[in-house]
């Protein structure tokens, strides 16, 4: 008896629905290694909806403080995921050369790659080996560059603006320190990629500046489906369904067509004059020269053999353009919100103003602005400022509590598999651990919601050393964050420049909590303070 379609079409139908059953229900919720683990919806260990409804709505990190606080240390939230939120769980993964997820594809500029965006660990470290050098601690405290960028910017453009602010008057006025404060790490970050007059002077450009912030929250706020469903939104795309909107493409295109004409035009400076030409050493670009001598290098010792040939090699000044994009991009805001959220601190208190005031005045030089120089301020000894204690415990702290890029990170188990915290997990699994819930661990912060600079000053020893060891504001292992010593000394600087001459008071703070993102603001982008001369 001959066997037809019609015989076929109810068996084959039974075995798709059985193999649908197995992999999409039976494996995931009962079978597999990860069933052990804790879910805090049901829905976890077959479908990612609960989590990614979470960052949909820009409510992740709080959602997973919720669930560690349910289930512990580690939870499971998606079928392939896991969130940890453990010290020895960080270490492992973070410190263990665990790949990138292609999560962190959307970061790649121009069609290429960068440092922070290479999701291989080999190619990552082939990069970052070619510029860590110019953000090490000892490079930035003893550069020249950037000692003479750092006076350009604060004694020619910041003091200038807020003693410009300054009314005679105690009637109520002030100025955003917000934007000023996003365009103050701005200027620092593009003087030192690009040479002090290559700088894009956002805080002397104030019309500009608020228009490239624009663009930037438009480019930030609508990267959900090409980060968490790339295939769905390339799937829309070729059927003429736009899952992001035409005008963030449109704001993408304008911010990599102006950093592509100051890296272009740093690049030309270079072949045609030499970086040692360079008369005005503030006009050094710092990191475009490294970026370009280090490709350049790659290229003639291994050629087509370097794993960043096809990249990198083929394509320099589109890879100089994609990394200092990057650079531009991660600095201008982490340390804006930083600074932003210290301020609002101190302006509470003249009595904590007043302390660091005078820690301030210990500086040798200090930078109290001279009458007898124009008004211009001596730049500080950066190792002397940097030995500052209660400085850096309010910057350390505020970083703790609203740490600026406090999302999770997320990275991929490797093959075959591996054991974080007792559990086996397969390789391929998503697993990440977030700063946001990381400082909130009450064993090392108590009370971790509350400010409080003296948990880095008072204390036993061991408490200090616990909060230390638990401090994850810049990511730790081979993919810590690359520009944490240059951060640290800007910002440093400005809040040594500022609070050495002038106090600080609360204008307008509305909408000064901070947003629920990988990388949080404060829910207005803005905090006007007014600040009076002492």
């Amino acid at each position: 008896m001959a066997v037809t379609l019609l015989d076929l079409y109810y068996p084959l139908i039974s075995l798709l629905v059985i193999w649908f059953l197995y992999h999409y229900l039976l494996y995931p919720a009962v079978l597999s290694p990860l069933a052990r683990i804790p879910t805090p919806h049901w829905s976890c260990s077959i479908s990612d909806a609960w989590i990614l409804s979470a960052r949909y709505y820009s409510r992740e990190n709080r959602t997973l403080q919720a669930a560690h606080r349910k289930c512990g240390p580690v939870v499971r939230v998606g079928p392939r995921e896991i969130s940890f939120n453990s010290a020895e769980a960080v270490k492992t993964i973070y410190q263990g050369g665990f790949d990138k997820h292609a999560w962190y594809s959307v970061f790649n500029n121009f069609g290429v790659p960068c440092t922070f965006s290479s999701l291989q660990s080999k190619t990552h470290s082939l990069r970052k080996r070619m510029v860590s050098n110019i953000y090490s601690k000892s490079y930035i405290n003893g550069s020249h560059a950037q000692a003479c960028q750092a006076d350009v910017i604060l004694n020619k453009w910041l003091m200038p603006t807020i003693e410009a602010s300054v009314a005679k008057t105690p009637h109520p006025h002030g100025i955003d320190v917000h934007s000023l404060f996003c365009a103050s790490a701005m200027d620092f970050i593009s003087a030192y990629c690009f040479g002090i007059s290559r700088s894009v002077k956002f805080i002397k450009d104030k019309a500009y500046r608020e228009h490239w912030l624009k663009l930037y929250m438009t480019r930030k706020g609508y990267g959900f489906f090409a980060q968490e469903l790339p295939f769905l939104s390339k799937m829309g795309s070729y059927v003429g369904v736009r899952l992001t909107p035409a005008w963030v493409d449109a704001a993408n295109g304008e911010l990599e067509a102006w950093c592509r004409e100051l890296s272009d035009a740093t690049i030309r400076a270079i072949r045609e004059h030499g970086p040692e030409t360079m008369i005005d050493p503030a006009d050094d670009p710092v990191v475009v020269r490294t970026l370009f001598a280090g490709y350049e290098k790659e290229a003639k010792l291994r050629g087509t053999s370097s794993p960043v040939y096809s990249t990198t090699i083929l394509n320099r000044e589109l890879s100089v353009a994609s990394e200092v994009f990057d650079h531009i991009l991660a600095g201008q805001e982490t340390t804006g919100v930083v600074l932003t959220y210290l301020s609002h601190h101190l302006s509470q208190s003249l009595q904590l103003q007043e302390e660091l005031r005078s820690e301030l005045l210990a500086l040798h030089p200090n930078m109290v602005l001279m009458e007898n120089a124009n008004g211009k301020m001596p730049m500080p000894d950066s190792k002397q400022l940097h030995s500052l204690p209660k400085l850096h415990a309010m910057i350390t702290e505020t970083v703790r509590r609203y740490a600026p890029a406090g999302g999770p990170e997320p990275r991929v188990a490797p093959y075959p598999s591996c054991r974080i915290e007792g559990y086996e997990v397969p390789g391929g699994t998503r697993v990440s651990a977030s700063v946001y819930n990381v400082h909130r661990d009450e064993k090392a912060y108590p009370n971790p919601e509350k400010w409080d600079h003296t948990r880095w000053l008072e204390g036993s020893d061991g408490e200090r050393e616990a909060a230390a060891r638990q401090f994850w504001g810049f990511s730790s292992g081979g993919r810590m964050c690359l520009g944490s010593n240059f951060a640290m000394h800007d910002m440093k600087l400005v809040i040594a420049a500022i609070y050495s001459n002038y106090t600080s008071h609360i204008v307008d703070d509305r909408g000064i909590e901070q947003t629920d993102m990988y990388t949080g603001h404060p829910k207005a982008n803005a905090l006007y303070l007014r600040f009076e001369k002492i």
